[in-house]
Order: C-alpha cells, then structure tokens, then sequence
C-alpha cells in the first residue's frame, strides 16, 4: 500500500492551486519548522509561491477563525492548519486540542473546502521535533491532494 500512496504523491499537481496557511505562533520555534516543510512540499508540488497566503494567530485556538476568513473569501482551493500543543500539568491540553480540532474541521464541513490540519498534539517538545517536519510536509500533500479529488468529484 505504501508503494501505491507514493505513486500517487509523485502524481500530485498543484500548478493550478491557491494554497492558504494559518500558523499558531504559540510554540513558535516548531510552528516555523512546519510551516518550511509545508511550504518546501508545495513548491515540490508545483504550487507557485504567488499561490500561497501565510498568515499568523497567536495560538493553536485561534487558527480556525483565521481558516474560516480564508474560507469565507472563495479564494482558495485548500487550507492548512499549523500548531503546536504540548502536554502540560493542567486540563487546558484537552480543551485547546479538542476545540481547535473541532473548529478545524467545522470549517472544512461548512465550506466544502479541505483543510488539511497539521496542529500538533504532543505529550512533550522533543515529540513535537520528532513530528514537525514530517507533518508539515504531510498537510502541503494532503491540500493538494484533497483538493484535486474535489476539483474531480465535482
């Protein structure tokens, strides 16, 4: 299967696609490390730079209202999602994945728009580094990959 899911990234173009990027800063240092790999991938992907709009909220609560304006303005063809939340002493960790995980895919839902999300929950910061590059590339393939199979389906 995995032979088959790289062939089908090798077949991906995203010439004709308008890419959206909201990046939480909270946790910043990761945050940039997705957003350079998410980034890299599209311009693999063939997405021109002059495609792409790179914005900033200030953490990972934030980015779906941000995903929701990008929507809204029927500018796009698919949208990524990038944060960080670590695990700490408290509740908050759930409540802040469990809601910016939701309001991610309210937004996907809600505008027929894939949104690939690339928020990070993590249990510590070396599992984070573990993941950042990865995930970022990850999302760049879903977006493209996503709103091929819409532009298709439709």
């Amino acid at each position: 299967m995995q032979g088959a899911d790289q062939g089908q990234a090798a077949r991906l173009d995203g010439s004709k696609l308008r890419i959206g990027i909201v990046q939480a800063r909270f946790n910043d240092a990761i945050t940039r490390q997705l957003c350079d790999s998410c980034l890299s991938e599209l311009k693999e992907l063939g997405v021109a730079a002059r495609h792409i709009q790179h914005v900033q909220v200030p953490g990972a609560l934030e980015v779906p209202l941000a995903l929701q304006a990008m929507a809204e303005s029927e500018r796009f063809d698919a949208l990524v999602a990038l944060g960080c939340i670590i695990r700490g002493e408290t509740y908050h960790f759930e409540l802040v994945a469990n809601e910016s995980g939701a309001g991610v895919t309210r937004v996907s839902l809600d505008h027929g728009l894939p949104v690939a999300n690339a928020i990070l929950t993590v249990e510590n910061e070396a599992q984070a580094w573990a993941r950042a590059e990865d995930k970022g590339r990850d999302a760049a393939r879903v977006a493209v990959e996503m709103a091929l199979l819409l532009e298709d389906l439709s």
